[in-house]
């Protein structure tokens, strides 16, 4: 297949982000999982042509994602070469430093050296001059912030970036930080941070307050719960879920109570003529505060589903009360200790 449907960007809707001037697809598309060196590349360009094909024309990768660390970009890069090349001014691609990427200390977390060489190491992955967006991909509590978020000025400053943003800080260091970018003149435009039905941390811990203040968007990435809120685990475990797998989602995590829930959610769903997935898509989607859902996949049929979220996100006041009965924290959420520093 080739990118080639001419009304993609009539598929689904666009949001500002914050106040700039920057505006995504309600979905974004994730290269997390199933994008490395595991996974077939023909199998890979399909999934991500299809996305662009359906007006998702925002790709969000890191500098470790894989296996192994790094060939997400590789393979995107490819992609982007192979099939994408003339349409780069229409792509949003986003990348990120933060996490284990390479040994010794200057391979994680968020000094300058670390964030300026990793972003030179994405580039160069990816084959272009600059990324869309760049983020600190976690809150470093042994660096300065203005440390970190000086390393995200230069990064914009020297063409590398066009815009920066945060992934996973609590709401105090995120308006930290935005206040330390707006005096740099870089003014952090997003935020990604994990939210879903069965980890609302976002709305408890005020983020979602701090963004609105700070005139930045939200992308909300792992909206699904790592496939928990999908039909995968609506009959047990299957062999080639990430619970069996023990990958991001491990068994432990499926307590009898979270399934029970979930099946209730399903109800709700059905009700709602829609999929589980579609439905917890939806739900992200509602609050105007939430600029895009980022969502993974596993195959093309996945996102083709996905994207019929983005024509029914309104919910009526007695749906929302019913399905705050089953949408709770269920101890899914892998990036507490990040988010959790005041």
């Amino acid at each position: 297949m080739t990118a080639s449907k001419q009304n993609r960007y009539d598929v689904i809707p666009y949001r500002r982000c914050g106040n700039s001037g920057l505006k995504l697809p309600v979905l974004s598309f994730g290269l997390w999982q199933n994008f490395g060196d595991n996974v077939s590349f023909d199998h890979i360009r399909e999934m991500c042509l299809t996305s662009f094909d359906n007006g998702i024309c925002h790709f969000d990768l890191a500098n470790n994602y894989g296996p192994p660390p790094g060939s997400a970009e590789t393979n995107f890069g490819r992609i982007l070469r192979q099939d994408l090349a003339g349409h780069r001014d229409e792509l949003i691609i986003s990348s990120k430093a933060g996490y284990l990427m390479w040994p010794g200390p200057y391979g994680e977390w968020g000094s300058r050296k670390s964030i300026i060489a990793s972003c030179d190491q994405s580039l160069a992955r990816l084959g272009v001059d600059y990324v869309d967006i760049f983020y600190s991909h976690r809150f470093d509590p042994e660096t300065p912030l203005e440390e970190t978020m000086g390393a995200l000025d230069s990064l914009v400053r020297q063409g590398k970036a066009l815009y920066v943003g945060l992934s996973s800080y609590s709401a105090s260091k995120t308006a930290e930080a935005a206040a330390i970018l707006k005096r740099l003149g870089t003014p952090a435009i997003i935020h990604q941070p994990s939210y879903s039905m069965l980890n609302r941390w976002i709305e408890t811990n005020g983020l979602l307050d701090a963004l609105s203040d700070n005139n930045m968007g939200c992308i909300a990435f792992s909206p699904l719960a790592q496939g928990l809120l999908t039909d995968k685990y609506l009959n047990g475990i299957k062999d080639n879920s990430r619970a069996a797998q023990n990958a991001s989602l491990n068994q432990s995590q499926l307590a009898p109570e979270t399934l029970e829930k979930i099946g209730h959610l399903n109800r709700i769903a059905a009700e709602r003529g829609q999929t589980l997935a579609q439905m917890a898509i939806s739900w992200v989607l509602r609050d105007p505060r939430v600029t895009s859902a980022l969502f993974g996949a596993s195959r093309s049929s996945q996102i083709l589903d996905c994207i019929q979220a983005a024509n029914n996100t309104d919910f009526s006041p007695e749906e929302l009360t019913e399905i705050d009965v089953y949408a709770t924290e269920s101890g899914i959420n892998l990036w507490s200790a990040s988010s959790a520093h005041n």
